[in-house]
This record gives C-alpha cells, sequence and structure tokens, in this order.
C-alpha cells in the first residue's frame, strides 16, 4: 500500500469509530429509563422516606405515592386505588431530569408488598417503582399473573365528539375514547375490562371499569371505543387514561372550555330581577298611597259687575241662553 492511501484509510477508520461512538452513545441516552430510589428500604408510619430519581423529563410534574400490592417489575397492580392518595406528593423535574423530595411514610388501604409509585401527570406516560418496607402493615401475596391474552397500544388515541348547546350551558362534556389495540398474548382476550380514568391537574385520575364486548385472538388487533364523561360544569385542562391490567395503556389530553351560557345565565339574572323587583315596588307603592282629587269640581266663575248688567239688559248674552231667532227678510 502507497504511503499516499495509507493516511486516507486511517482518516476514514478513525471516523468510522467515532460515529460509532456517538450512535452508541446517543442509542444510549434514548434507551435511559426512568429510574426512583430510596434512602432506606423500611420505614414505619409517620416516618418519611427521601425519593430521588432520574432519567425523567424535564420540567414534567410527577406525582409520589405509597402503594400496596405491587412490586417494582409488576407495578401497582390494583391501580392508583391501592395507594395512598390523600398522603402524596407532587415534584417538577429539573432540567436534568432529576429530582429529590420528602414523602411520609403511610399505610396503604391494601396489604404490602408495597412501592413508592412515581408517575408522570401531564404530556407523554412514564412511571417508576421503588420497593419500600412499612414496618407494622399486613402482607399478602400478590395475585397470580393471568396466563395468556396481554393487550398492547397499536395505535395513538383521540377523543371523539364535540360540545353542543346544553354543554354550553353547563351540561356534562362527554366524548368517545377511541383506541387501537392488540393482542400480544397466546391466548384470546374475550370481553376485557378497561379503567377509564380522569384527571385534572395535580390530582390522581378516578377510575371507572368499562366491558368491552368483543374477543381479542393472539396476534389480532380491535378498535376500543369507550364513552368517557365529567361532572356537570366542568372546564379546564384534563387527561383521560386507559389502563389494562393494571398498566396505563394511553394518555390522552382534553381541553375543555368553560361553559360561558352559565355566566350568561347569571349576568341575565342580575340585571333582570333588580329591574322587576322595583318594577314590582314602584307598583305597590303607587297603589297603596293615597291620591289626589285630580279632577274635582272647578269653582263657579266670577262674573264682574259689566257683564252682569250686559246679561240682564241682554238676555241672549248670557252664556247658557240660546240666541233670540232674527227676524224675517234679514
Amino acid at each position: 500500500m502507497s504511503p499516499v492511501v495509507r493516511p486516507t484509510y486511517v482518516s476514514l477508520t478513525v471516523l468510522v469509530a467515532l460515529l460509532l461512538v456517538l450512535a452508541g452513545a446517543g442509542a444510549g441516552r434514548g434507551a435511559e429509563r426512568p429510574v426512583v430510589e430510596l434512602d432506606r428500604a423500611q420505614a414505619g408510619t409517620g416516618g418519611s422516606v427521601t425519593v430521588s430519581g432520574s432519567g425523567w423529563r424535564p420540567r414534567a410534574l410527577l406525582t409520589l405515592l405509597v402503594c400496596g400490592q405491587a412490586e417494582p417489575k409488576r407495578g401497582v397492580t390494583g391501580g392508583t386505588n391501592s395507594c395512598a392518595n390523600a398522603d402524596g406528593r407532587a415534584v417538577t423535574t429539573g432540567s436534568d431530569g432529576r429530582f429529590r423530595r420528602e414523602l411520609p411514610v403511610v399505610e396503604p388501604p391494601v396489604p404490602c408488598p408495597c412501592v413508592v409509585h412515581v408517575a408522570t401527570v401531564t404530556g407523554r406516560g412514564a412511571e417508576a417503582d421503588a420497593a419500600l418496607q412499612v414496618a407494622g402493615h399486613a402482607v399478602e401475596p400478590l395475585p397470580a399473573d393471568a396466563a395468556g391474552g396481554r393487550l398492547s397500544l397499536l395505535a395513538d388515541t383521540r377523543l371523539r365528539g364535540s360540545g353542543g348547546l346544553l354543554t354550553w350551558f353547563g351540561s356534562p362534556p362527554e366524548r368517545t375514547l377511541v383506541v387501537t389495540v392488540g393482542n400480544v398474548g397466546t391466548s384470546p382476550v374475550k370481553n376485557p375490562v378497561f379503567q377509564v380514568g380522569t384527571s385534572h391537574g395535580v390530582f390522581a385520575p378516578q377510575w371507572q371499569d368499562q366491558r368491552w364486548r368483543g374477543t381479542i385472538r393472539p396476534g389480532g388487533e380491535a378498535r376500543i371505543e369507550l364513552p368517557v364523561e365529567l361532572g356537570a360544569g366542568a372546564h379546564g385542562d384534563y387527561t383521560v387514561s386507559l389502563k389494562y391490567g393494571g398498566k396505563v395503556l394511553a394518555e390522552h389530553p382534553w381541553g375543555v372550555g368553560r361553559p360561558w351560557g352559565v355566566t350568561l345565565f347569571w349576568v341575565l339574572v342580575l340585571l333582570v330581577v333588580p329591574v322587576a323587583l322595583l318594577r314590582a315596588a314602584l307598583a305597590v307603592i303607587d297603589h297603596v298611597r293615597p291620591r289626589r282629587p285630580g279632577h274635582a269640581a272647578r269653582p263657579p266663575r266670577r262674573v264682574g259687575p259689566l257683564m252682569a248688567r250686559r246679561a240682564s239688559a241682554e238676555p241672549w248674552f248670557a252664556p247658557d241662553a240660546d240666541p233670540p231667532p232674527r227676524p224675517p227678510g234679514t
């Protein structure tokens, strides 16, 4: 090989090596998953643990909960109903995706094994768990995994429908959650029961069980449509979540407009009612107060001396007398 060509091959080799290193580093960053760590593995009720995490989305809002019937590998099998929601905490990650927050230790509503469950509130869903032993709390084995079919999300979710005139006046907003799921298990899934939850702000979702009628065979897919409804007068930014088998399959934002019809109604009430009350009060006052004699008889008009003499001399001049007849020929 000539000395002129050797530097070219060396440069290409170095360039390829650099590209491989950069690609590996990028893949490592892309594959980084959220991690949760505790400063202690066991704590009693009334104490606290320090929760730290890394690998989360920058500036993401997270919720921290103590949950029962859960393991880091299987997650929270009973959903957030197995968590001490009233004693949870919220935290926002830094620009590097890290956080650190103190969490009080309380007994969850179901037996242990327990975990500290961390999940995102808005945006792309992510969650992670860290095992925690709650001293003095009951411990029961987890239910066995249901063998057979497993459902996975295949397409993006969407909300179908729109608000109407009744919603503008405070009627409960309604939509239809549409998702496409596939059966990645080895047996059919018949009449699966999904959990649909709606959350507002930092509050945990309120889950409702909804059964979908049908069978999804292994390797097959199905389009799932489930109704979603909020409370009367609800408005603001909501998140609709879909869960199956204790795992959140999808999340979709839902911006609900303010029911301005209700505001317009109250504005009209505040304007019309005072005017009506004022008119009624004026009518009552006008009816109750004593009336002044508006059409009383006028006193007789005085007649001066000259007019009296003329009236006596000429009777026809009297105001109430008829004029005398004219003589013929005049």
